[in-house]
């Protein structure tokens, strides 16, 4: 069988996502004995693997990192009463895509990272770059599958006048696809380069700082079943760590309950739902768990009071008598 025809990969300036497409074969089995597919495989320069798709179409829209070069590989896949119900594969064909470098690596910004605060809000951070000049100004832009068009950051982070940061709202849309992003610059000086970055949001969560709660029970930081708890218990000394998946309480044995004087609680997303994600804050207080000896103090007490407050009440009356 033979490869497709004009493989051809195509920017619509949507930050990384390209288009794919091509012809199919010369004298390509268009009979109901055999079916045509594609299989498409790609990735971005230094990446070890290559992702995959089979397809019966002719076009695709796939995502790459800009800041590398894009390649695609593509080949005829024929199948049916004509080839014996033997898959039988052709030659691959290739195609590449690189953006045209702009500016030196050096002015391209730095320490850039990104946490989905609570599933919330996504807040990005940077740093100018090494050979930024001054009056430097900088924009992030975004995309992801569902919106029109390129969009940019509504509210950035400033420090003395410059864009450091951005905090991007309402992406419930976004979670679990790829959302690319460009932090470009400019400057009257020079030509700064811009950073792509292709994030997956379920992997940048951070769970809010975990709720107040009852003496051995906490709240979850996050009402969703994609956030664990890890309970922190000082005993004997240490700290000793209890980890759930989905409760929002965790309870002590009583064997234990006299050697554990605090209760601390953080959450993070767990990997039902993520590869990766960030730790919350541990709880602001530290729930401190009575021991059995302060338990038994608290029984004794009111009953010494009770019964002293009886024999004083008795040696009044005895008083009043003698009178």
């Amino acid at each position: 069988v033979a490869p497709p025809q004009d493989l051809q990969i195509t920017d619509p300036g949507l930050l990384g996502s390209l288009d794919v497409e091509w012809k199919p074969p010369p004298h390509a089995q268009t009979s109901q004995e055999c079916t045509v597919k594609y299989k498409l495989e790609y990735h971005s320069t230094g990446d070890r693997d290559w992702k995959v798709i089979f397809t019966r179409k002719l076009k695709l829209r796939v995502g790459f990192d800009l800041s590398r070069t894009a390649e695609v590989r593509l080949q005829t896949l024929l199948k049916g009463r004509c080839t014996g119900d033997v898959e039988v594969q052709s030659d691959w064909i290739y195609a590449t895509f690189q953006i045209p470098p702009q500016g030196k690596l050096e002015s391209e910004v730095q320490n850039f990272k990104c946490i989905y605060h609570d599933w919330e809000y996504l807040k990005c951070t940077w740093q100018p770059g090494l050979l930024t000049p001054r009056g430097a100004h900088y924009g992030l832009y975004y995309w992801y599958e569902g919106l029109e068009q390129t969009t940019q950051c509504a509210q950035y982070i400033q420090e003395q006048g410059l864009n450091l940061g951005c905090v991007l709202r309402n992406l419930s849309q976004a979670e679990y696809r790829d959302l690319h992003i460009c932090v470009n610059g400019s400057a009257a000086a020079a030509q700064l380069r811009p950073l792509y970055s292709t994030l997956r949001l379920h992997n940048l969560g951070k769970a809010a700082r975990a709720a107040a709660g009852t003496l051995l029970a906490s709240t979850q930081p996050r009402a969703t079943a994609c956030v664990r708890a890890l309970h922190s218990m000082c005993a004997f000394g240490a700290w000793v760590f209890v980890s759930t998946q989905m409760e929002t309480a965790v309870t002590i044995s009583r064997a234990n309950q006299s050697h554990v004087s605090c209760v601390r609680v953080r959450g993070r997303t767990n990997i039902f739902c993520a590869d990766q994600g960030f730790w919350s804050e541990w709880t602001q207080d530290c729930f401190s768990v009575p021991r059995k000896e302060d338990k038994q103090l608290f029984i004794l007490i009111p009953v010494i009071l009770s019964l002293s407050i009886s024999l004083i009440i008795f040696m009044l009356i005895g008083q009043c008598k003698k009178r």
